[in-house]
């Protein structure tokens, strides 16, 4: 699906970053990997090159658009060009409610989930015009069409690049770029199993009846895995989604129908 094409990918970690890097991987992409971690940076690109793949790693904080700039201009040197960008960095900021909040918390997590991800898109679309053609994900969150109190922050910057993607997409598009969302709900890996297993131990219940909890509103009767969750990045990412440009898929198992 991705063969020979070069995908970079930022905010590499234990949960979506790093199945965003195996699955671009299996389907014969050029990996750029991109995250402050270099342990796990690390770990990935070791992964990948011993499965066969090809892979480099480049530490990046998106915030700093000094390190954006060596990010894309390190996939051009090693690999020709970028065709995908999957922007998956995100900071998830304080989890309270707005009386309670720090405003200043909010604006760091807009940096990072709002101008961070659009410095970095800004730079990869400057080298995307040169070739004529590029894809470009957003990876986006259940929580700006599901609110629940406590993620303000999050929602505010997360509901931000929504528009911006939208723009972008309309503006980009003669330049044969294209920029596409998924919005993400819940997504079984690392992070939420650790979750969900520290709640349930807090709650003195089983991790099972938590997870049955979760998923009573899931019509797929799960918590969708992070690879699958990761597949339909890909989809749109890929020259099989040639033709679509400014959408929005919802992928979470069924839990928000638009």
């Amino acid at each position: 699906m991705l063969k020979n094409k070069t995908v970079v990918i930022s905010g590499i970690g234990p949960g979506l970053g790093q199945e965003l890097a195996y699955g671009a991987a299996e389907h014969g992409a050029n990996c750029v990997l991109a995250a402050r971690s270099k342990d796990k940076l690390a770990e990935v690109q070791e992964k990948i090159i011993k499965d066969g793949g090809k892979a480099i790693s480049v530490p990046t904080d998106i915030t700093n658009q000094e390190n954006c700039k060596n990010l894309i201009n390190a996939a051009v040197n090693e690999f020709g060009a970028v065709d995908c960008l999957l922007n998956s960095a995100y900071r998830p900021g304080n989890f309270t409610e707005f009386l309670d909040s720090d405003l200043e918390d909010w604006k760091e997590t807009m940096n990072t989930n709002f101008f961070g991800t659009l410095g970095l898109t800004k730079v990869a679309v400057e080298q995307m015009k040169k070739q004529q053609k590029g894809s470009i994900v957003m990876i986006n969150s259940l929580i700006t069409k599901k609110p629940l109190p406590t993620q303000g922050g999050y929602a505010a910057s997360k509901s931000a690049l929504t528009g911006a993607t939208k723009i972008l997409a309309k503006e980009l598009g003669p330049h044969g770029i294209r920029l596409n969302s998924v919005y993400m709900g819940w997504m079984w890996g690392p992070p939420v199993e650790a979750y969900v297993n520290g709640t349930a131990e807090m709650m003195n219940i089983k991790p099972e009846d938590l997870v049955k909890n979760i998923t009573k509103d899931i019509p797929l009767g799960i918590i969708p895995d992070d690879r699958d969750c990761a597949n339909a990045a890909l989809f749109l990412a890929s020259d099989l989604a040639n033709v679509i440009t400014g959408a929005n898929l919802d992928v979470n198992g069924g839990e928000f129908m638009s």
